[in-house]
């Protein structure tokens, strides 16, 4: 399959990174869908859409034609069977969790054709761990956006031993249209390439916090102010998501790790204190 072959892209899960990604593909003139098995989120995601498009229009950056057209693209499945029949791309982004990935690409092996390409948002989990689940795993990859979907222009295409290269260049060429800078990432590391870099600085600014030498602030405000990062490690931690951020940490002490600042994002994490999306995390957001 070439990316001129991509029609119809459907996207698995409809939290912030789903909507973004699948929102995203209808404004490139996808046929895009978007499907969430958990109850109120397609409603959420449905409200969230118009609320955006009509916003675009008040700014100036879309016209009402523009909006009009990607409405006519852009499709709220009903159920993951409508959402994934006779899609050529589909993206999943779910929970961060193996066996709940495991379940869903199982499910959908027996609904999408032979040569669908199956890919995975996931920024940690590798599309390796779901060989099993597909009956052809030579079109599975991970296709890594990075948050705000619809702002960042960086996708990481992440190759497996089991990855086509046909697979690689037509996510590359897929990517290229949606006017995002794509890169392939030629084997399965942890981390994949930002967040492995990103990691090292993360894992200092969390070791400093539980050191006692500086604030979660002061970390934030020397890295945005000496080293010219647009967010410092806490603001990103809070706009990506802490729960995520914990259940890397949990994986990394599953693999014999001991990884700086564990307990204080255990501590968040089990306050229900995951950043942004709840209103409160490093930070507290009105």
């Amino acid at each position: 399959m070439n990316a001129s072959d991509i029609k119809k892209v459907f996207v698995a899960g409809g939290g912030l990174m789903g909507r973004q990604i699948a929102l995203e593909a209808a404004i490139k003139g996808y046929d895009a869908w978007v499907y969430d098995s958990q109850p109120g989120v397609n409603e959420a995601v449905d409200k969230w859409a118009q609320d955006y498009l009509k916003g675009r229009i008040e700014k100036g950056k879309m016209t009402q034609e523009a909006v009009d057209a990607t409405k006519a693209k852009f499709h709220i499945a009903t159920s993951l069977e409508e959402g994934a029949k006779d899609a050529d791309l589909v993206i999943e982004a779910i929970i961060e969790i193996q066996e709940e990935k495991e379940k869903f690409f199982k499910q959908l092996d027996a609904i999408v054709r032979e040569d669908t390409i199956i890919t995975t948002n996931s920024s940690f989990m590798v599309s390796s761990l779901f060989v099993g689940c597909v009956s052809n795993p030579s079109r599975l990859a991970n296709l890594h956006y990075f948050n705000p979907a619809l702002v960042m222009k960086l996708v990481e295409i992440v190759k497996g031993e089991h990855t086509s290269d046909e697979t690689a260049q037509t996510l590359y060429d897929f990517v290229k249209s949606l006017d995002k800078v794509p890169v392939i990432i030629q084997k399965e590391v942890d981390g994949f390439l930002v967040n492995r870099i990103s990691r090292a600085i993360s894992s200092a600014a969390l070791e400093i916090v539980e050191m006692g030498v500086a604030t979660p602030e002061d970390v934030d405000l020397a890295l945005v102010n000496g080293l010219n990062h647009p967010l410092g490690p806490f603001r990103l931690m809070d706009l990506t998501g802490i729960d995520l951020s914990y259940h890397i940490l949990e994986t990394r002490k599953a693999n014999g790790e001991n990884p700086p600042g564990y307990e204080l994002v255990k501590a968040k994490y089990e306050a229900g204190e995951y950043g942004r999306k709840t209103k409160k995390g490093w930070y507290t957001y009105d």
